[in-house]
């Protein structure tokens, strides 16, 4: 089963500098090609701040764009992995060895199997 393991930090904290930071960067490259080595790793990327992004809506079929997201968060979602594993304990296994989960935290979530039901709300 696949997982998106959304990755969320304070950049304050990860581009400081300091040495626990510089280490998580570090080892994130490593991480990644271990997860790819072992076919686990299915996508990843890393995301500009917010300040670079833009919101889109569509209300009434007329588009419009905003700059933002604007959060009253210090934390932001700065990158995402896409991992492929057995059940939902080793997809929490992979995510909490993502060297940025040290500075801040990974959300894991599966992603939908199109070919079962959509989720009755």
């Amino acid at each position: 089963m696949r997982y998106a393991c959304l990755v969320y930090f304070d950049p304050q904290k990860v581009f400081s500098q300091s040495a626990e930071a510089e280490a998580a960067l570090r080892d994130t490259g490593p991480y990644n090609a271990e997860l790819r080595a072992s076919g686990q790793l299915v996508t990843e990327g890393a995301l500009e701040l917010p300040q670079q992004a833009m919101t889109v809506q569509v209300r009434d079929g007329k588009m419009s764009a905003t700059d933002g997201p604007f959060m009253e968060t210090k934390e932001v979602l700065g990158g995402f992995l896409v991992v492929e594993a057995r059940d939902l304990n080793e997809a929490l296994r992979l995510g909490a060895g993502i060297p940025l989960a040290r500075l801040g935290f990974v959300e894991v979530r599966p992603l939908v199997d199109f070919s079962k039901p959509r989720p009755q709300l």
